[in-house]
Order: C-alpha cells, then structure tokens, then sequence
C-alpha cells in the first residue's frame, strides 16, 4: 500500500521555508517600490514548505524508468500572457508530479501553482514568469533548487538556495559585496551590482555552467590578451595550441544591431558549448579575456623559480559559510594543485575548475590575503 508523503515528512522544507519566504518578500516589495513591473506575488511560508516537500518526494519517484525534471511557479494564470490553463486543476502531489514530468521537462516551462481554497493545485504550465517569481526546480533526485527571474530578457535566473537532501545552502547575497570577490563571482550570484548579463564577464559565466553540465571534469584558464607571461606555467610543446587563434566567440561578443537577437543567442550558446567541451580533454583549455582560444589539453606548470603553492583560501557564499584555509588537493586532487599552482605564479589570471561530481571553483588572486582564493561556487550553477 503506497503511503501519501506531505511536506512535513521532509523536514527541510520546513526548516528553510520562512528564510525564502523573506527573500521573496524583501526583492518582490523592494521590485514594487522601485515602480518595476510586472512583479510576481509573494507565496506564503505553508505556500513554500508544501511545494519544497512536494518537489521532493516527487524528484525520488521513477516514472518509466526517467527521474523527473520539473519545474514548479508559483503565479496565477492572470499574472502572465498566453498560459496553458487545464479544465481541472490537478492536485500538487508527488505521483502527479512525477506523472506529468515528461510533459515540461524542456528548458523554459513551468508548471503553474496557485492557492485554491484551502489547498494548492497546479493549474497549467507557462514559458513566461514575472519578475521574482518563485521558481522551484528539480535538478536531480534530492536535488532541489529555489529561484527567481532576473527580469531581463536573457531569461537568467538567480538561485536563491539549494536543497539536497538534509544539506540546506541559501546563496549569501552580500558575499559580492567582499574584498576581493571577482566579477565573475559577483555576477553568477546575480544581485544588484556594477555586472549585469549585458558585459563580457558573463561569457565566463555560460561557459562555467556548461563546463559543470558535460559532467567529465575540466579546467580552463583565462589570460590576458596583450601578455604572453602565461606560457612560462605551460608545459611546451603544447600538443593542442590554436594558430590562429579561434576567434568565433569574440566575434559573437561584438554588437551586431541588424541580427535578430534569438538567431545570436543562439550562435553565442553553439560555440560555448563547443570551448565548454574542449574542457574535457585531459588538462587545461585556454581562452583569452578578450574571449580568444589559444589551446585545450595544455599542462600546467610550476613556473621557474615560484613556490609551490601550499595553502589556499576557501569561501563559498551562502549563508552561515565561513573560510577554511586548506591545501589544493583537498579541494579535489591534482586538477585543483595545478589550478592553485597556475593563478598562484600568474596573478593576473583566473582558473576555472569543474568536478567530475558537480563541484565548480573559482581560482583567483587576492591581493588582501596574498594567497589564492578558491570561490566554491556550484551553488549558483545548479
């Protein structure tokens, strides 16, 4: 006899639902002040926890065998344009959940959740969210993430946290704000700041979430354009050098008014994917910041005369996260020694680490602790 499971019998629903339930109110109030419109409506704490326990128990049910892929919104059909409405609003339970998966599991659709009388129903799906909307993903079985639309037309969003399993981490929105933290940091956590998805510093961004999303591990190392001090830490001959160097992205960087705007998000997302790919290779891809491919499966070096690298600064940012200092190989092997070791003798150089398991690293100088800072950072790509 198959039991009903309720969002009580999740436990971490309960506990991180009152933390969301501020943030949304904070952003959405502090979007409606600011005279931004459309902006979503606030779900309530009962609201957040029955949709969390929902989600999880449906993200451990097998429907034909595939895990479920869903993601669940919570709006009215009457806060967004041409929704998908059901004749009879279906019961937010995890068996229908998992039933209805295969129907939204594509990149962009949503199921819509709203309050209806004393319950929550889902009353259709949606592929456009207002501003701040509550969005809650089921990334993989367990694995949970709770997020909102930026409100820019790139259709980005920000997580807000990540629940997996008894493992609850909300994204600290002012870890931006401290000494030292990288753009590319400050821009994958996504509030308000100097870096918006519009600068090239997001380029990075993509091809982070694409580097963890091929799921074979990789390193790639961004240097300056106008400096070739980065080859004292390569080993040479590098067996995959580009000559000339591959410019396709760079190009795609260059404002081109006359393209329709899909047609170029679309080319910019082919060849992230393509230098994304490259990360795979045994070793370490190389890219320019000004977006240029020089090698892949290039091996890094101790550079002649330079310390080898022992200890690193560690931070994540979320809530209740505090630094570590602890040697590279504890953050996962030779692949992070050499990343360490690399920013380490060249400081004007970033290094961009991907675990087989999912866990993303930041490698970057900080001239405050002189040493290197290791930014975890796989709880914004999820």
């Amino acid at each position: 006899m198959e039991s009903s499971l309720s969002a009580g019998a999740y436990p971490v629903a309960r506990l991180v639902a009152p933390t969301v339930h501020a943030h949304f109110e904070h952003h959405i109030e502090g979007g409606r002040r600011r005279g931004l419109e459309p902006v979503a409506s606030v779900p309530d704490v009962a609201a957040i926890e029955e949709l969390i326990g929902a989600a999880f128990w449906a993200s451990l049910r097998r429907e034909e065998g595939y895990v479920p892929r869903i993601s669940l919104a919570w709006l009215t059909p009457g806060e967004v344009a041409d929704p998908m409405i059901l004749a009879d609003p279906l019961p937010l339970d995890p068996a229908m959940l998992a039933r209805v998966a295969p129907a939204v599991e594509r990149a962009g659709i949503h199921l819509g959740v709203s309050r209806d009388g004393d319950g929550l129903r889902v009353w259709g799906t949606t592929s456009v969210i207002p501003r701040f909307c509550f969005v809650l993903e089921v990334a993989a079985p367990g694995l949970l993430v709770i997020k909102h639309h930026r409100g820019e037309e790139s259709g980005k969003f920000i997580n807000v946290a990540v629940l997996e399993g008894d493992q609850i981490k909300v994204v600290d929105e002012h870890a931006s704000s401290l000494p030292d933290c990288p753009d590319l940091v400050t821009s994958m956590l996504g509030f308000p700041s100097p870096v918006t998805w519009a600068s090239s510093v997001n380029v990075l961004v993509q091809l982070a979430v694409s580097m963890r999303a091929h799921g074979r591990g990789g390193a790639l190392l961004v240097v300056p354009a106008d400096s070739d001090a980065w080859r004292a830490s390569i080993v040479q001959p590098i067996r995959y050098a580009v000559s000339p160097a591959y410019s396709a992205l760079a190009g795609l960087m260059e404002e081109r008014p006359d393209a329709p705007r899909h047609l170029q998000q679309a080319a910019m997302g082919r060849a992230i994917d393509g230098i994304a790919g490259l990360t795979a290779v045994d070793g370490a891809a190389i890219l320019t910041d000004r977006h240029e491919l020089l090698a892949f499966g290039a091996k890094i070096a101790r550079r002649k005369g330079s310390a080898q690298v022992e200890q690193v600064t560690v931070t994540e940012p979320i809530q209740g996260g505090v630094a570590s200092v602890l040697h590279p190989t504890q953050l996962g092997g030779t692949r992070h020694l050499s990343a360490a070791q690399f920013v380490h003798d060249q400081r004007d150089g970033i290094a961009l680490v991907a675990s087989q398991d999912g866990r993303f690293t930041v490698f970057a100088w900080s001239p405050c602790e002189a040493m290197v800072h290791a930014h975890r950072v796989e709880a914004l790509l999820v």
